[in-house]
């Protein structure tokens, strides 16, 4: 008979961290131990007011903690992937470091965490006036600090606050985050993830109870594009996790003070931090035993992949990243960064969420950006190159993003459709009619891939009624798109349907329902926050009749134009 006590669930969890101390000592800061520190910083990290940092990789920063800081959620299934008991978001030392408190812990941790500078680069185009300096040397992580690096479970991962005090790149701000934007985020990341999209992770969210930061927002029921009113806000840390924070703006600053002769590391450095990102994110995939001029040019390849496949997904999920600047670019090739995004709902291809954006980052103008941040990135890395054997080499690389992004877009496409390979004049009849009709972007493919034979089975992804006209349109369109479908290979409907609700989600993001979880958070009461947790990290799957009329349902229209609903600014 089997012993109980030694079955692999009860191993697994025996095995698992449970208290701060066993946890502490997982810590392994391969970026503070391998790359340049910025010679002016402090010892002691106390350097939280604005000023210039010339040269180095990171500086030394202490986060300033949040006062009474309470427990809101923590992503149990970054949790269970890395080994750590859900008992441990508990643990009062564990709380303390992750509401911002390196005070006392224990080596191999240290009491300071450290911040980056990055360049800014918009569609291509490279910018110094965000820096209070306006030479660059200003901008960066202003309120996002690294506290943690270390192996759980065989991955190495970085853990850093957002919202955890000023950073001598906070250009004059508070360094806090607030307890809307941070919900957000937090729950954006599991999403993401639930979704199957390479993302930075979400680890824990305290929020405090004493301490305040007023920000512009939405009066209730406005319909202002810009906030119209001030708003008092509690602060709150939510931590996130990724292999690295390495962005592209961050190989841009490097390699531009290469090209600007800036101080005379500077062509050491920008090949340390490329060394760097080679080893945290592409160990895998890149043979370092060849020269680095090889391993440079494998890196724009493996990256180009990346990006292009990550955006391509993007559109799969209805997804707008809002503001795809190369600092917003991870060099990993996963999603960063969730301020300003939004998830399509009334499909429009220039749908754009934040009131900043502009139609260059709206969501069908993503493969744009990327393009843009790519070309920033081959930028920054071609200071390494000097033969011409390589250059050419690189350049092919550069030249093959239009190519490779459009394979990934026709695959996605493909996929939601159903379909072997992409249909051009399917998919271009389709996109007309989603244009003409007001189409819910999730419900609609979701509906579509149970194969329907009638219109009518779509109709609840639409907010408006057809016109006779245009539902023979549609009719028209669905015979000929099922037609496709069941001509290639017939595997038969239920296959086809199965195999297609797994590229279809059935639950979204829909920003009205997740408002009220931050507003009911902002009174203490987290349970809508934990409710959306388990609804968006089952994303595909049929869930119970009362989730499904809840969350599996249209906009309403009240929400059409809402301030702080349908657009809203980055006052986080």
């Amino acid at each position: 008979m089997t012993n109980p006590t030694q079955s692999p669930e009860n191993l697994k969890k025996a095995s698992l961290v449970t208290h701060f101390e066993d946890f502490a000592q997982l810590a392994d800061f391969s970026f503070t131990e391998s790359l340049k520190k910025d010679p002016e910083a402090t010892k002691d990290g106390v350097d939280h007011s604005p000023r210039q940092v010339r040269s180095g990789h990171f500086v030394p920063v202490r986060p300033t903690p949040i006062r009474d800081p309470e427990y809101v959620s923590h992503s149990k299934s970054f949790f269970e992937e890395s080994g750590l008991g859900d008992e441990l978001v508990h643990d009062e030392s564990f709380k303390k470091v992750f509401s911002g408190d390196l005070s006392d812990v224990p080596s191999p941790m240290k009491i300071f965490g450290w911040a980056t500078g990055y360049a800014l680069s918009i569609y291509g185009t490279e910018y110094i006036r965000q820096c209070p300096f306006q030479t660059g040397n200003g901008y960066g992580d202003g309120r996002a600090i690294s506290v943690f690096e270390g192996v759980l479970y065989g991955r190495r991962w970085e853990m850093q606050l957002k919202g955890g005090g000023p950073t001598p790149y906070c250009r004059g701000a508070d360094g806090r985050a607030v307890l809307r934007s941070s919900v957000r985020e937090f729950l954006a990341q599991d999403f993401m993830h639930a979704l199957g999209i390479p993302t930075s992770r979400s680890l824990t969210l305290y929020v405090s109870k004493s301490e305040t930061v007023p920000r512009p927002w939405y009066s209730e029921g406005s319909k202002s594009f810009d906030p119209d009113i001030m708003t008092i806000n509690p602060v709150a840390i939510a931590t996130r996790v990724a292999p690295s924070f390495l962005r592209v703006g961050q190989l841009e600053l490097f390699s531009r003070r290469v090209r600007n002769g800036a101080h005379p590391d500077a062509a050491e450095e920008l090949r340390m931090i490329v060394e760097h990102l080679i080893e945290r994110e592409y160990e895998a995939e890149i043979d370092l035993n060849q020269s680095f001029e090889k391993q440079v040019i494998q890196l724009a390849k493996l990256f180009r992949g990346r990006l292009t496949r990550l955006v391509a997904n993007w559109i799969r999920v209805g997804y707008c990243q809002g503001n795809f600047n190369s600092d917003n670019c991870a060099a990993g090739g996963f999603t960063l960064d969730y301020g300003p995004f939004g998830f399509c709902e009334v499909f429009d291809p220039e749908f754009q969420p934040w009131t900043g954006g502009g139609r260059h980052f709206s969501f069908f103008n993503q493969p744009n950006a990327a393009y843009a941040n790519f070309e920033m990135f081959c930028l920054a890395l071609r200071p390494l190159l000097k033969a011409p054997n390589e250059i050419d080499e690189f350049e092919k690389v550069r030249q093959g993003f239009a190519d490779a992004m459009q394979t990934e877009l026709e695959s996605v496409w493909a996929s939601k459709l159903g379909l072997e390979v992409f249909h051009a004049e399917i998919f271009g009849s389709l996109m007309q009619l989603m244009v003409q009709t007001k189409v819910d972007y999730t419900i609609f493919f979701r509906e579509l891939s149970g194969v329907p034979q009638h219109i009518s089975n779509l109709k609840k992804s639409f907010y408006d009624e057809l016109s006779g006209e245009l539902e023979s349109k549609w009719q028209s369109w669905l015979d000929q798109w099922r037609a496709q479908v069941l001509a290639s290979k017939d595997p038969g409907v239920s296959a086809i349907s199965a195999k297609m609700k797994l590229v279809n989600p059935k639950y979204t993001w829909r920003e009205w329902l997740v408002a009220p979880a931050y507003q009911h958070a902002e009174n203490r009461d987290y349970a809508l926050i934990r409710e959306l947790q388990e609804v968006l990290n089952h994303p595909y799957e049929e869930q119970s009749e009362e989730t499904e009329r809840k969350y599996y349902q249209l906009k309403p229209r009240e929400y059409f134009d809402a301030g702080g609903i349908s657009q809203y600014s980055c006052s986080s």
